[in-house]
């Protein structure tokens, strides 16, 4: 029997179209279906990938940094905020510039414990284990 106009050839293992699709690709002149499904299958919800993103940028402690820089006028004697900065933060060790010498020599001697001890008790001892003083 022979096949008629209007009937369409079966479908080889190709997923059907619809109607929408079809006259998409009639009135482009191409066929971007195959092209679109590719590129749909490759979609994430963003949910999926939000958690990983913010570990990879390691937000979470960039915000903890910030936030102990804030901390720190606050929480220090504003001599030892004048002279002395925290800059850095990497595995529980606080880093801390101090511009002298003598500023450093001071603070390491008599007053190292108690800003070690203020500073854990706003931030928790897991997050600051230890702090190093460095001429800068």
């Amino acid at each position: 029997m022979p096949r008629r106009a209007s009937q369409r050839p079966p479908n080889r293992g190709l997923r059907t179209t619809t109607a929408r699709e079809r006259i998409l690709a009639q009135w482009r002149g191409m066929d971007l279906g195959p092209l679109e499904l590719a590129q749909k299958s490759s979609a994430r919800a963003v949910s999926t990938v939000l958690p990983g993103l913010l570990t990879t940028l390691r937000l979470d402690q960039r915000r903890a940094e910030a936030e102990l820089v804030r901390v720190w006028n606050e929480l220090m004697d504003p001599n030892i905020a004048a002279h002395a900065q925290p800059v850095g933060l990497n595995k529980g060790t606080l880093f801390v510039n101090v511009d002298s010498s003598a500023w450093l020599s001071e603070i390491v001697r008599y007053r190292r414990k108690d800003i070690l001890a203020r500073l854990q008790h706003s931030f928790g001892r897991e997050l600051i284990q230890k702090i190093s003083f460095r001429l800068g």
